[in-house]
């Protein structure tokens, strides 16, 4: 591996072009020395990238071009941080302008800072810059660049000695070299992909796959190695495949998609015999067209690169000729080739389990002795689930017993094997060639990840934004646009994988994490966990990046070499479960004198309080101090002019943020969701006009930041939360919010600290002004209102204009008597009503319309603690209209007074659960979706009769019932898939089914079967005969799990104990 990785200094020298062109340099450097010093900086790093490609494949074979492409690493590193140095003392100076003050004020205190205000009148703007400080800056500036200009001039001589040239740019020779496949396979030793085989032959043989009549092409994606090839040659070969098509031809492709060559190579796999050396393009395609003619064909195109439509649609004039049903298959590694020729969705390849994975292995290793089998499973689990992985890695130990051989394959990096013996880094490193040199990069950041951690698009955006690989302006909109762009073409590659636990995270594959720290290098490390977590490490002095798995306990040992490495960018302990973790106490004032840090990170860690020093860190972009247990934030902060992100999510004790936080106006991120004890936003956070994150904004009292200071905040996006909003004493502090300007919002939650029982001071009236005045923008996708003390709500909440509003939350709004109009909201799904104590009735005013089909798209409606409703009025029960047409879960719970009647057409219930209603009597007519019924503590429930059905419901619960509950019949003919069944706190009952018939009938299909609390029990069937044991005995029960407790009544089961054959738990 070398210094550093691969084409990645390209993408660092294209960044200081940039930055030395930017107006933050060009307005500090207005001294004539200085202008004509990075002047000639720009012109050498122009002349120097020119020959990094000559420089990248001479350096595997001469050390003294590895020795200075390492050197020019290090001063670009060096550039940068000056730089930055120039902006970071550029934006000072012109913030202590703006307020007035002498730049002498900077490292004041808030406190000193009032005192010296008094006299700023005095002080000459002109003079600000003969503040100590700043000649002193000026000092220290002008050394820096006298002993940069000097590496660069010997980095200029240095390449000129070393006889670099000048490239034409492209890749080379060897990077090009791929190796040309075939269509011929060995099925018997094709594991894994049965599945996948018969998926694709089913499209094949489809002829209804193109509505056209024109051919379909089928696109195989995947990463490098996972079989795509095998795949595509197994259905190639597939007898009813053959049997279907007229015409095959298989081509490989590769990544000269030249179209005169393929049309030539397809003709030629068509008509072997057919001269065509001196045919032309037309001539080709005009053969190949009438050959075609009429014909179905099968095409397949192996490993295919191309991302340029035009030179596919050059291509394919011939294929149309084919016979409806024709097929065209595409392996490649990335979704732009399947965007651009599939005409049906991609199919994804996925990796081999690991016991297909083994049998690969096996095949090739020959490996038959027992003692090696444990080691050949830890080399597999390596390979995770790829089959080229497996095949080499056995390939390399064929023949070999000696456990030796065996160890040192599974100790080896997978970069560090013989390329000679091992096609796994040159197949994967094929796909990274490809990417542009700003994508290299961001790749190589991704070797911080511990292999299988799962993160989200936006955390690797931010973390590429901060450390300058996104080239992000003073606006920083663009940077994060192309950090989207970058992310999904990533994606797009194979490089990302989206997680099988959460469709918003991605994971790498293994050996994607292992070919990025190959691309890496030395700039790069990550510090695994082990059971030696606090061992003492060694770093390289050319370390710029680390991140490392945080343990449960980080001590000094762990990082006592780390303080020698000053030019640190990036600190990142990544968290792989969510407890929390301490750091020894003396290694924090340590790390905050790494004065090169970007991304600083404490996430997760036991700490109370951070030391000042924290605003020495002036480069700082990204600080992550979520999860932490801080209750202030340093007034120091304030310092970090360069701050673009502060996380702050779940810092639960936080009560104050620093006074100063208008300082940070490059801030677009301030991440403080669940800081519950967050008292008030700083005044003048209504500066950070950058600002598109914001979690929580705290109302402050009297003088603290009142609504008014969003108005200035239009980039919001996502979620926002506005808490203690009983300060709002001003109802056009409220209007001046302007949310409903904030169009990018797509959640927003309105707190009131706690519902009010009219007994305090808050005012209702006020409230009711506050929240009408709140009305958000129509982009909204979610809204809550929550503590809320008005006596009723806008008339805007159940505007049928909210066209995107899908989730609607109203929690402990204690005043109001009635519920929103809000049945006619058109895109509503998800409605939560908890804590509503004074609300008695539901009725015409809760569905709006009568003349409409209330809530035609609510899917989930919840319930809870409405302890004085008493009734619920169904829809249109005198107009024939009925309501929630696609509801699927119904939750009630807590709602002691509630009776009468039940909604009992729900066509679409799949879930419905009740609890503690104890007044409740329910009559069930007709839910023939239902998939799961809890009944607990209710008066009464009522079964219409036995032939209605209850759809294919697989669960039921029913806890502190009557005996109507049961009692009413078997459940069996209206639950005919019922699997699971809980009964509870029965208090009365001795038996649960009447007879053995009931009993035999319900227990057939359970798998699970709980009682408990049901103190009277005595039998589980009310008499057993003599005749039904051997009944009972021939029974074939499925029941899996059985528990019985607190049934101290209990004194026997039937005596055949059900004939548990299939009991796993009990």
């Amino acid at each position: 591996m070398s210094i550093i990785g691969e084409a990645i200094l390209t993408a660092s020298v294209d960044l200081l072009v940039n930055k030395l062109a930017s107006e933050g340099i060009r307005l500090f450097a207005r001294q004539e020395q200085i202008q004509a010093d990075l002047k000639k900086w720009k012109n050498m790093l122009v002349m120097i990238k020119a020959v990094l490609a000559d420089a990248e494949e001479k350096k595997t074979t001469d050390q003294s071009v590895k020795l200075w492409l390492g050197e020019l690493q290090n001063l670009a590193y060096d550039v940068e941080d000056l730089l930055d140095e120039f902006q970071t003392e550029v934006f000072r100076r012109k913030l202590l302008l703006g307020n007035g003050e002498p730049a002498a004020a900077l490292d004041q205190p808030s406190s000193s800072r009032t005192r010296t205000s008094k006299f700023r009148k005095l002080i000459p703007t002109c003079c600000t810059t003969f503040a100590p400080q700043s000649i002193q800056f000026d000092y220290a500036i002008m050394s820096k660049i006298k002993e940069i200009n000097g590496r660069f001039q010997e980095i200029v001589t240095q390449k000129d000695s070393l006889g670099l040239n000048v490239s034409s740019g492209g890749r080379t020779i060897k990077d090009r070299q791929r190796r040309e496949t075939t269509s011929l396979v060995k099925e018997a030793k094709a594991y894994g992909r049965e599945t996948e085989k018969k998926d694709v032959v089913e499209l094949l043989l489809r002829d209804d796959l193109s509505n056209d009549g024109e051919f379909s092409v089928i696109p195989i994606i995947g990463m490098g190695g996972l079989g795509k090839t095998t795949l595509a040659q197994l259905v190639y070969n597939d007898k009813q495949v053959q049997d279907h098509f007229d015409l095959k031809a298989w081509t490989c492709v590769s990544d000269d998609f030249d179209v005169f060559r393929l049309t030539k190579t397809i003709l030629i796999s068509i008509v072997p015999d057919q001269n065509v050396d001196n045919h032309n393009l037309n001539k080709l395609q005009e053969e190949l067209k009438k050959k075609l003619s009429g014909k179905k064909f099968l095409l397949v195109l192996d490993d295919v690169w191309n991302e340029n439509y035009n030179d596919w649609d050059r291509l394919r004039p011939p294929f149309e000729a084919g016979a409806p049903g024709s097929k065209i298959i595409v392996t490649a590694r990335n979704q732009e080739v399947a965007a651009i020729m599939g005409t049906v969705r991609a199919y994804q390849l996925k990796k081999l389990s690991n016991d297909d994975c083994l049998s690969v292995f096996a095949q090739h290793s020959l490996g038959s002795d027992k003692l090696l089998e444990e080691i050949g499973k830890k080399i597999v689990a390596k390979c995770d689930g790829l089959p080229l992985a497996a095949q080499t890695l056995g390939g390399l130990l064929r023949g070999k017993d000696d456990r030796c051989d065996w160890e040192r394959v599974l100790s080896t990096k997978i970069w560090e094997l013989q390329e000679e013996r091992c096609d796994i880094m040159p197949a994967l490193r094929v796909s990274y060639y490809y990417l542009s040199a700003p994508l290299k990069q961001c790749f190589a950041y991704c070797s911080l990840f511990p292999k299988d951690y799962e993160f989200e698009e936006g955390e690797i955006i931010l973390l590429w934004s901060a450390v300058g690989f996104l080239n992000h302006g003073e606006s920083g909109n663009p940077s994060e646009d192309l950090g989207r762009k970058f992310f999904q073409e990533l994606r797009g590659r194979s490089f990302f994988q989206q997680s099988s636990n959460s469709i918003s995270r991605f994971v790498m594959h293994d050996l994607i994490n292992d070919l990025a720290r190959w691309a890496a290098g030395e700039t790069y490390f990550t510090l695994e966990y082990t059971s030696e977590v606090n061992k003492q490490q060694c770093f390289s002095r050319n370390l710029r990046y680390l991140s490392y798995i945080r343990g449960d306990y980080d001590g000094v040992q762990r990082f006592e070499k780390l303080y020698d490495i000053q030019h640190l960018r990036t600190f990142l302990p990544v968290m792989l479960n969510s407890r929390h973790g301490y750091l020894a106490h003396s290694i924090l004032p340590k790390l905050f004198k790494l004065q090169s840090l970007r991304v600083f990170s404490l996430r997760g860690y036991c700490i109370a309080e951070l030391p000042d020093s924290v605003g020495d860190l002036r480069y700082l972009r990204h600080l992550n101090l979520s999860g932490t247990e801080i209750k202030t934030l340093p007034e120091s902060v304030s310092k970090l002019y360069n701050l673009h992100t502060l996380l702050l999510e779940g810092c639960r004790r936080l009560k104050k943020l620093c006074a100063d936080m208008g300082n940070l106006i490059k801030l677009h991120h301030l991440n403080n969701s669940n800081t519950d004890s967050l008292e008030e936003m700083p005044l003048g956070i209504g500066k950070l006009t950058c600002l598109q994150t914001l979690g929580n904004f705290a109302v402050g009292k009297d003088n603290g930041s009142g609504l008014r200071e969003l108005k200035s905040l239009i980039h919001l996006q996502g979620t926002l939360k506005i808490s203690k909003l009983e300060n709002v004493k001003d109802i056009g502090d409220a209007k001046e919010a302007r949310l409903d300007g904030k169009k990018n919002l797509r959640e927003l939650s309105l707190n009131w600290t706690c519902s009010t029982d009219g007994s305090s001071s808050r005012e209702a009236e006020t409230e009711m002004g506050v929240l009408d005045m709140l009305k958000p923008h129509k982009n909204l996708e979610q809204f809550g209102i929550c503590g809320y003390g008005g006596t009723k709500f806008p008339t805007w909440l159940g505007d049928s204009s909210f066209l995107n509003l899908v989730t609607l939350k109203f929690e402990d709004c204690g005043m109001c008597t009635a519920l929103p109009s809000v049945g006619q909201l058109p895109s509503l799904k998800h409605l939560t009503v908890r804590g509503m104590s004074r609300v008695k009735r539901l009725g015409s005013e809760f569905y709006g319309d009568d003349s409409q089909i209330p809530f035609t798209c609510l899917e989930t409606l919840h319930f809870e603690d409405l302890q004085e409703w008493e009734e619920w009025f169904p829809h249109g029960s005198s107009q024939g209209v009925e309501g929630f047409p696609k509801l699927r879960e119904l939750h009630i719970l807590r709602c002691s007074k509630l009776q009468g009647t039940f909604p009992e057409q729900l066509p679409a219930l799949e879930m419905l659960v009740i609890e503690q209603c104890e007044e409740l009597s329910i009559s069930i007519r007709s839910l023939p979706a239902l998939c799961k019924l809890v009944i607990r503590g209710c008066k009464k429930v009522v079964w219409r009769s036995a032939i209605d059905h209850l759809g294919s419901q697989n669960a039921v619960v029913c806890r502190d019932t009557s005996n109507q509950v049961f009692l009413a019949g078997p459940l069996k003919p209206r639950i005919p898939k019922l699997e699971e069944l809980e009964i509870k706190n029965i208090k009365n009952e001795t038996h649960i089914w009447k007879s053995h018939n009931e009993l035999l009938q319900d227990i057939c299909s359970l798998k699970r079967l709980t009682i408990t609390s049901c103190p009277k029990l005595q039998s589980l069937v009310a008499e057993e005969k003599k005749d039904q044991q051997q009944q009972l005995c021939e029974l074939s029960c499925r029941l899996e799990y059985l528990r019985l407790s607190n049934c101290e009544g209990l004194v026997k089961l039937p005596q055949s104990s059900f004939s548990l054959s299939s009991l796993r738990e009990i």
